[in-house]
């Protein structure tokens, strides 16, 4: 395996001084119902500038109604455009602990299955939002865009970008993230990668992600508000992960068969998306990019041949997969000339306090099936 700039025992890496013990265990402990958020923090909302005055937020029991001004106001409220895989375990997360949370979808199928499982859903049509759904984002304290560009529009809601800034402007927004990809880099040629990495996207989609990155940064640090990027890498978790597509001896998706030339990909547990998400809406800063991936970039065959190996162990007899299948296309020696590159994760451990859940592919896919049920055992 690859070696990190510092090793991976490296206490610095646990804990970094300058960041505190509450802060590092935001994900681990549960925030209080209501608390205070540090001083200094959040900008004024009667005064759209880039000063940031002293703002108090609290975690309150859940509501959609928007009635009382002053409870819409004082409530913490999560508006999530595009409610997918890594923003329905976040949404529910949040739920569990108080907070207001609305998202959008794109049809009426998705948003009944989502109003099944609970949530706030408004249909969206991102191209053409209505302004009762912009006008909406008004009452919210915290914004999350999940949406990938499309086409080559690019962002969808970033064609309306005036029509947010003059929207948001009145509003009670206080913190804005983007869920981008590492993708952004392109092909580094086997090197460790930062965030002032220099960004060299080769895919179209890739290098309209890094637009929409620039678009919301400046959307929000034009506002006054706390905005980052995360650049997320390969996302797994339960019910999406090697075990399940073993399992269910799904076929390829297209950046499967794209990650098999690689030597190395870098992944990360929806677990960790979700507690580094909470760290920055603690810790929030005007300006941030954050890599958000574990401490373990691993070639896939690797990765499915460990999944492989604990799902023989759990349930021996059951599965027909080889490995093969993973590596078909893989090279066959360590060859980092084909782009590939090692993401590293310092900045979101050192600013942001994150101690991952899951460091590894290993951990990560031991938690997913020590909390599966047999999927191979067959009702009489």
């Amino acid at each position: 395996m690859p070696s990190f700039p510092a090793t991976k025992t490296d206490p610095a890496l646990q804990i970094t001084p300058g960041i505190s013990q509450s802060a590092m265990e935001i994900y681990q402990v549960k925030i209080p119902a209501r608390f205070p958020l540090q001083a200094g923090c959040f900008p004024s909302n009667s005064k759209k500038t880039s000063t940031f005055l002293p703002r108090v937020a609290a975690f309150t029991t859940s509501s959609h109604s928007l009635t009382d001004k002053s409870e819409s106001e004082s409530q913490n409220r999560m508006f999530i455009l595009g409610m997918g895989f890594v923003c329905q375990f976040f949404a529910q997360s949040l739920k569990k602990e108080g907070w207001v949370v609305t998202g959008t979808c794109t049809s009426k199928t998705k948003k009944k299955h989502l109003e099944e499982k609970g949530f706030h859903v408004h249909l969206l049509d991102a191209n053409q939002p209505e302004l009762s759904t912009l006008n909406a984002l008004k009452c919210y304290t915290h914004l999350l865009v999940s949406i990938p560009p499309v086409g080559c529009a690019g962002d969808p809601m970033l064609q309306h970008a005036e029509l947010l800034r003059s929207t948001l402007l009145d509003g009670n927004l206080q913190w804005l993230c983007y869920l981008s990809s590492t993708s952004v880099y392109g092909h580094c040629d086997g090197a460790w990668v930062d965030e002032d990495y220099p960004t060299s996207p080769t895919s179209e989609l890739a290098k309209l992600r890094l637009d929409a990155e620039e678009g919301w940064l400046n959307l929000g640090q034009s506002l006054g508000f706390s905005t980052q990027v995360f650049r997320l890498g390969g996302i797994y978790g339960p019910g999406r992960s090697a075990v399940d597509t073993i399992i269910k001896q799904e076929p390829q998706s297209e950046g499967q068969k794209m990650r098999k030339s690689r030597q190395y990909t870098s992944r990360v547990h929806v677990e960790d998306i979700c507690q580094a998400l909470k760290a920055s809406i603690y810790t929030p800063s005007s300006r941030g990019i954050y890599n958000i991936v574990d401490d373990d970039p691993a070639p896939r065959e690797e990765v499915f041949t460990y999944a492989e190996d604990l799902i023989k162990k759990k349930w021996p007899g059951h599965t027909k997969w080889s490995s093969n299948s993973a590596s078909a296309a893989s090279p066959t020696k360590k060859d980092n000339s084909r782009g590939d590159k090692l993401v590293s994760n310092m900045r979101m451990k050192r600013e942001l306090g994150v101690r991952l859940l899951y460091p590894s592919y290993r951990s990560g896919l031991l938690s997913i099936i020590d909390q599966m049920d047999n999927p191979f055992h067959c009702s009489p």
